[in-house]
């Protein structure tokens, strides 16, 4: 039996929010190169379920793996840490 509090968690910026209950998250992270030594900054794109089409584009959100829910969202939004300032 799994336990559903194993399932990995990112924090990440939305992009997109255009398509219907869908966002699409940058994840980055930084790292040191394994040879150089150098810090590397890896961007990582993710789409992710938003139930009620609440975030915006700018959002700093939490996701959670999951099952998939289409042919490329396997994430959902658990909550949103931070609104994007309006312009």
């Amino acid at each position: 039996m799994v336990d559903r509090n194993s399932r990995k968690v990112r924090t990440g910026t939305v992009i997109s929010n255009k398509m219907d209950k869908t966002v699409v998250v940058a994840v980055q992270r930084q790292f040191k190169h394994p040879l150089y030594g150098k810090m590397v900054k890896k961007i990582v794109k993710f789409k992710a379920h938003d139930e009620q089409n609440q975030c915006l584009e700018g959002d700093v959100i939490r996701i959670m793996e999951t099952r998939p829910i289409s042919k490329t969202k396997r994430w959902r939004v658990l909550d949103i840490i931070e609104r994007a300032e309006k312009i």
